[in-house]
């Protein structure tokens, strides 16, 4: 969604019921505003049809996204519930993302992404697995600032629970489009930034 650019220091919702950031904050307040998401990803099969989720808090306010994929594998489904959530925010936010997958919290926090990134998107002479999507998910970490903390899936974490339910149900859907970068993965660049 768009972010909402009130006129008045009111409070007023986005369309769809998702909160601006600028809503809740005075004019004069440069600190960013702090999100707590909540990210999962399912797959029926690996691979095989895959969902995604997320949960985005704002103070009292809550958003819930979805969605998925006919053919595609589990650890794509993590990370993309870790995109789509850090996109959803438009302005740079403070970000908690909470995950139970040590693919993606890993990734980040142990710095592989970046080295990878640095070496080209190759590991051992090969292409690094899921590439374009973790270089994705590093532009939005330089565009957030994101803390990453990990959970363990399945242990009663309420939010991790319903993201689980929600990323199940997505990849039970009909009609499910197809996942570009799983049917048809792209080359990586032969040299990047780190």
């Amino acid at each position: 969604p768009t972010p909402c650019r009130p006129r008045s220091r009111r409070k007023r919702l986005c369309p769809r019921g998702y909160p601006s950031v600028r809503a809740f904050r005075p004019e004069h307040e440069t600190q960013r505003a702090k999100f707590r998401v909540v990210t999962d990803g399912a797959c029926n099969g690996n691979p095989g049809p895959g969902g995604y989720a997320a949960i985005l808090q704002y103070g009292e306010h809550r958003r819930e996204l979805s969605g998925g994929f006919r053919r595609t594998t589990n650890n794509r489904m993590e990370l993309m519930a870790a995109i789509k959530a850090l996109e959803a925010l438009k302005e740079a936010c403070q970000v908690t993302l909470v995950s139970d997958s040590e693919y993606v919290v890993n990734g980040i926090t142990k710095q592989w992404a970046r080295g990878w990134r640095a070496k080209g998107w190759r590991r051992s002479g090969k292409t690094v697995p899921n590439w374009e999507l973790w270089q994705r998910l590093l532009e939005l970490c330089e565009f957030h600032t994101v803390r990453f903390e990990w959970v363990r899936g399945h242990a009663g974490h309420v939010e991790n629970e319903r993201c689980d339910e929600l990323a199940v149900a997505a990849a039970g859907g009909s009609n499910l489009p197809a996942d570009p970068g799983y049917e048809q993965p792209p080359t990586p660049p032969a040299a990047a930034t780190a």
